[in-house]
């Protein structure tokens, strides 16, 4: 070190070369990272070893990728890689059972919400006993059918409540999400994923997506705890507030944690005097208890009070009500399923996709129950009876594993062979769900020309436009052409969809990449440029191409 310092002449060629080393290794990085052509391929040999050549990359050698491409005019396979084989397919599984829901119940279709009582209310608007609010699984009740906005969220229970001429409730308010049966997760889903946004519980009430947004912001003074804001506001959830301000150009770290099977949240570390706020998310333990607590406090400010207790019940405690029995004083309905569609496929949002599952599930039961027959496959509703009735107490197996038995005979509709789809749930959040690219095909292939195809399609995220592919492939010929379902859980990145060539054919497409790790580059980014290289392609294939 002494002899180096003494030496500036051999210091500074040491520090050139170094500088020079480490210019060419950027290089060289850069260049390995990405071999994506600098211009079009204009035959359909030409476009395959592209793709070949870009994921024989030394860099993909532990991954493993699952390809396969298909015109939807000609019928030709422009390209397949492992097509075959079975994968994780992370959201990619939500193409599944948004294809299930559109089929089995059609786009029109609407799921109500009931109210109940013993008897109806007195001439002076008291309702002498208890109000149930019986949910079947709507998951509209949110801001994100109603532009952000938390309070309008309920309102049009409220109205119904209202419109049944109720101005005081002597008994308790009570949410009933019996409807469907089994655990308020999905199978396979992971404990660590369950206090996040993606993971929330399950219910046949579901409120705000069963999730409280929450705004941390720095305190007046150093050392003081951080404000939180939480929305909707409720009491419902208790916040344990362990934040500090720290002092101006600190580092910010706000940790947050609630304890599975509590509503308890803890909030720790620290945000700077002159900090930006921090916005995060936590789910709630029970969300049909959130519901009716949320439903009081709107109910309040309309000038209905409730004298009695706030009371949740789940299938669970197989304390079910026997709705002949009561008077339905009114109901809701939901978004049309058309809609529900959309806002579970472009956020990918994992609540929305159980929830239409376990729908599928609990409504061919009840059919099968009440008339010996499954649910209709014509995309027509299956009529009034399953939609008002609550399924039956002998129903063997939960509504989840109904709603896969309803999957599976759908995916013999479509075509695809036995064992080729492996779905636990109905998001992809499970790491056990797998599935091969050759399956994803047939079922985009079998969607494209369905009697709601346009439905469908129109439901998926934009390239470069809206839901999880509106920050992608922009500036490029995917951006506002390539429709598709994106997925990513760890080590996972998955794109299938359809979109229009250059050349001006019509593909279907699934790109599956597991098991990649590089900190340099994201999974993502490379299944976007095999994406962005297809749409390029300038040829065209003919029914003669192999």
């Amino acid at each position: 070190m002494i002899r180096w310092l003494r030496n500036p002449n051999l210091m500074q060629r040491r520090l050139i070369l170094g500088l020079l080393l480490g210019l060419f290794v950027l290089g060289y990085s850069s260049f390995a990272q990405d071999k994506t052509p600098d211009t079009a391929a204009e035959t359909i040999s030409d476009l395959r070893a592209r793709l070949s050549d870009y994921i024989a990359q030394p860099r993909f050698s532990a991954a493993a990728w699952g390809i396969k491409i298909s015109s939807l005019d000609t019928g030709t396979i422009l390209f397949e890689r492992n097509a075959g084989k079975l994968m994780k397919p992370a959201s990619n599984a939500k193409l599944y059972t948004g294809a299930l829901a559109l089929d089995r119940l059609g786009p029109n279709y609407r799921i109500r919400t009931s109210l109940f009582a013993t008897a109806r209310p007195d001439t002076a608007g008291t309702l002498n006993g208890d109000l149930i609010v019986y949910g079947r699984g709507d998951p509209s009740f949110a801001a994100r059918f109603n532009n952000g906005s938390y309070q309008k969220s309920l309102e049009p229970l409220v109205e119904a409540v209202a419109a049944a001429g109720i101005k005081q409730i002597q008994g308790s308010l009570i949410g009933d999400a019996s409807y469907f049966h089994g655990p308020p997760v999905g199978s396979g889903w992971a404990w660590e994923d369950l206090q996040f946004y993606y993971g929330a519980e399950v219910a046949a009430l579901t409120v705000e997506d069963n999730v409280l947004d929450l705004i941390v912001r720095p305190g007046p003074n150093m050392g003081d705890a951080c404000q939180i804001i939480v929305n909707p506001a409720t009491t419902f959830v208790k916040f344990i507030n362990q934040t500090k301000t720290a002092a101006k150009g600190a580092n910010r770290s706000i940790a947050i944690y609630r304890p599975i099977g509590d509503n308890t949240v803890y909030l720790s570390g620290s945000l700077p005097l002159d900090g930006s706020n921090h916005t995060d998310a936590v789910t709630v333990h029970e969300p049909a208890g959130l519901f009716v607590s949320l439903l009081k406090d709107a109910l309040e400010r309309r000038g209905i009070t409730v004298s009695g207790k706030l009371r949740e019940q789940s299938d669970s405690g197989r304390e079910t009500h026997d709705l002949s029995k009561l008077v339905e004083l009114g109901s809701v309905r939901s978004r049309p399923l058309s809609e529900i569609l959309s806002k579970m496929l472009k956020p990918s949002q994992n609540l929305y996709a159980q929830l239409l599952l376990l729908q599928v599930g609990t409504m061919s039961k009840t059919e099968k129950d009440q008339s010996g027959k499954t649910g209709s496959s014509s995309g027509s509703p299956p009529g009034a009876l399953s939609d008002s009735s609550p399924p039956a107490l002998n129903i063997q197996g939960t509504s989840e594993e109904m709603g896969l038995v309803e999957m599976n005979k759908f995916l013999q509709q479509v075509g695809i062979k036995k064992g080729e789809v492996l779905l636990e749930e109905g998001s992809g959040l499970s790491r056990g769900c797998l599935l091969t690219p050759n399956a994803t095909v047939e079922l985009l292939k079998f969607m494209s020309h369905h009697k709601y195809a346009e439905v469908y399609r129109e439901s998926l995220p934009i390239a470069g436009v809206d839901g999880t592919l509106r920050n992608r492939m922009k500036e490029t010929k995917a951006a506002r052409n390539l429709r598709a379902k994106t997925g990513r859980l760890r080590y996972v990145d998955t794109l299938s969809g359809y979109a229009t060539t250059a050349g001006g054919e019509s593909v279907v497409f699934s790109i599956m990449l597991n098991n990649y790790s590089n900190p340099a580059a994201l999974g993502r980014d490379d299944v976007d440029k095999l994406a962005i290289m297809l749409v390029d392609f300038h040829g065209k294939t003919s029914k003669q191409d192999k």
